[in-house]
């Protein structure tokens, strides 16, 4: 027999489902009531119109409180995604689309105007920006282009100490350099061990000059995962290979990934060019995408690969493992990258996560901050 809170919670999904008009019967009453009023206005903001699709009037007398008039689109779009999964919202995006026309954010561009330019509202017009044209695109790119901005400030102030002030010590290295000695670095780096009496200097720490670092540059290769739950991510991937891109003696070049593949390498400089360039959902194709990066690797010894995802493969596990290997094997460094946002949640397949790791990736979920870090540590 079920227990009562297997019931309720049974009883609870009925009410989301059935809606509004089964307030009565089946009154919300599970644990975390706010989620489910949350839900539940959701729900009715979308499912609310099918009501008056088939001319059925309201006589529920409800006004205010949770009704539908308090959310607009963007409210609307920032709440589903914080309360359903990927596979739900990948279904109520196509039936807002689709089935109840709800396209003010995508066709009207005094709407756009109107908006407040912040994070949440880039986030909705690259869900939707596949189907923006004309004047609305227009709007939505100047409204991106200053969200980006923005962005790229408090990023760059951020990470700018770990990376720049890294680079600055690559200039020296302990590490040994074909006919790189820097006599009068360790000179002085080992005054303190002067022998008196026998007028010599004890060497117990070489320096050298870093030649080979300058000569032969790193190369990092994005490889983002775009499928509808990737978004944070990707915004922060596009940001970061603009940064990473600036850095002396790096090479970056950023690949976005559904189940096709763009190379978004010749506009890595302008993220709010590569962010207007990918189409946001789908499925997930992560074993084709590091395949093609394989193609990308030159110096194998140099090059890092950051696969940005969240390890939910559409084709065979397999054969991601496979690319991993042979990247590892080749001498490649992989990383995979969970999360990449200010909060580093992650939401992932641990099982093919593991076997990566097993593979000999390094398996993480990062802030920019913590990234930067990680790849500091790497190439410096």
């Amino acid at each position: 027999m079920s227990s009562s809170k297997d019931q309720q919670i049974a009883a609870d999904r009925w009410r989301l489902v059935l809606g509004r008009f089964a307030e009565e019967a089946l009154p919300l009453g599970g644990r975390d009531q706010r989620d489910l009023r949350r839900m539940d206005r959701v729900l009715e903001y979308l499912y609310g119109r099918e009501y008056g699709k088939r001319g059925i009037r309201d006589t529920t007398g409800r006004e205010g409180g949770m009704g539908a008039s308090q959310l607009n689109v963007p409210d609307w779009i920032r709440e589903a995604r914080e309360l359903f999964p990927r596979e739900p919202m990948e279904v109520l995006t196509r039936h807002a689309l689709q089935r109840y026309q709800m396209t003010e954010l995508v066709t009207d561009p005094q709407v756009l105007e109107g908006l407040e330019p912040d994070y949440d509202l880039l986030k909705s017009i690259l869900t939707f920006r596949g189907l923006m044209s004309g004047p609305v695109l227009d709007v939505a790119r100047r409204v991106v282009r200053k969200v980006v901005d923005e962005l790229v400030r408090s990023l760059t102030l951020a990470v700018r100490p770990v990376l720049w002030g890294r680079a600055a010590q690559q200039r020296h290295t302990l590490r040994p350099t074909p006919g790189g000695l820097d006599f009068q670095r360790t000179i002085r780096a080992n005054l303190k061990n002067f022998n008196v009496k026998r007028k010599q200097i004890v060497v117990d720490q070489l320096h050298f000059h870093a030649r080979n670092a300058r000569c032969m540059p790193w190369r990092i290769v994005m490889v983002v995962d775009c499928s509808g739950s990737m978004t944070d991510s990707v915004i922060h991937s596009a940001i970061m290979a603009a940064i990473f891109h600036k850095l002396p003696a790096v090479r970056v070049n950023l690949v976005a990934f559904d189940t096709s593949i763009i190379d978004l390498s010749d506009r890595v400089d302008d993220p709010l060019e590569v962010l207007m360039s990918v189409q946001l959902g789908g499925g997930t194709d992560i074993a084709r995408a590091l395949a093609y990066c394989e193609r990308l690797v030159e110096t194998p010894a140099r090059t890092i690969v950051v696969l940005v995802t969240d390890f939910f493969e559409g084709n065979s596990p397999a054969l991601v493992v496979s690319s991993v290997t042979r990247l590892r094997e080749a001498g490649a460094i992989v990383l995979g990258l969970a999360a990449l946002d200010p909060e580093a949640n992650p939401n992932y397949d641990r099982q093919l996560a593991q076997r990566c790791a097993d593979a000999g990736a390094e398996i993480a979920a990062l802030t920019p901050l913590g990234l930067t870090q990680w790849l500091s540590k790497v190439i410096y």
